[in-house]
């Protein structure tokens, strides 16, 4: 798949973990991908060739609205997820959904037949965790409860990934302000991100990890109405270039991620 956009690169400013200020070369897409999802903007990702194939609508979930999520179902009609670092679910002790059903393997027969230990058609395990809605909700699916939900969630792994504090304090949070099962679908990306798995997942986090952002999306795969399979690249540039809104590559994020880990280290 060619690039969507030339590009040239620019420098953008980062600070490592000591907060000394760094020089990142990124790309232009890249770079205002990144911007965009500060503004709360959309952006489109498209996997890798090989993978999926597919284009996710994405946005910060701390940034989340009602208009998001119509937006989300309306123009992408996929299901909608909410992306965390591995960080964030381990302080809060969020296990991966085939986690649980292994652990339920005894008592309930039917996860041996119908959740076999066995990876995707496009090769990987499933990121799945649990399901939640906001204590403030009401059936948890409309786009008000669903904005809340994941908006709420986004603001809680910010805080989690950023402070100090021990897990059983981010757990009594979460505790506090969700409830499982809801209508808000949970994913975990790998603690390694995209050096251990190439899915959205790990893309989306990894696109907002770079640019200094909270490590929390909300995606959405963008469908086909008319061929009942999922929107074609060349679809997606269209409504990209319709919209005024960045797409990217998971090549372009894996690319950036290389430079921000070894200018990291340098510094």
């Amino acid at each position: 798949m060619k690039s969507f956009k030339l590009f040239t690169q620019k420098k953008v400013e980062v600070f490592n973990k000591n907060k000394k200020k760094i020089c990142i070369k990124m790309k232009d897409n890249i770079k205002k991908a990144i911007r965009d999802l500060i503004e709360g903007k959309f952006v489109l990702v498209y996997d890798v060739d090989g993978r999926e194939e597919e284009v996710d609508l994405v946005c910060l979930a701390e940034k989340v609205t009602p208009r998001h999520v119509y937006r989300l179902r309306h123009d992408a009609g996929g299901l909608i997820c909410v992306a965390m670092h591995g960080i964030i679910a381990e302080k809060l002790g969020l296990p991966y959904m085939a986690e649980i059903y292994s652990n339920l393997l005894n008592k309930y027969d039917i996860f041996n037949k119908i959740a076999p230990d066995v990876v995707c058609p496009y090769g990987d395990k499933p990121s799945f965790s649990v399901t939640i809605n906001h204590i403030n909700t009401y059936t948890g699916i409309t786009d008000n409860d669903r904005a809340l939900t994941i908006r709420e969630f986004g603001l809680l792994g910010k805080q989690t990934f950023l402070n100090g504090l021990s897990n059983e304090v981010y757990k009594d949070i979460f505790g506090s302000k969700f409830r499982a099962p809801g209508h808000t679908h949970l994913l975990i990306a790998k603690k390694g991100l995209i050096k251990e798995r190439l899915g959205h997942t790990e893309l989306t986090v990894t696109l907002a990890h770079i640019g200094g952002l909270s490590p929390v999306s909300v995606l959405c795969e963008m469908l086909d109405g008319e061929s009942g399979k999922a929107l074609s690249i060349n679809k997606a540039k269209e409504y990209a270039i319709k919209n005024d809104l960045v797409m990217i590559e998971g090549t372009e994020i894996v690319e950036a991620y290389e430079e921000f880990l070894q200018n990291r280290v340098k510094y």
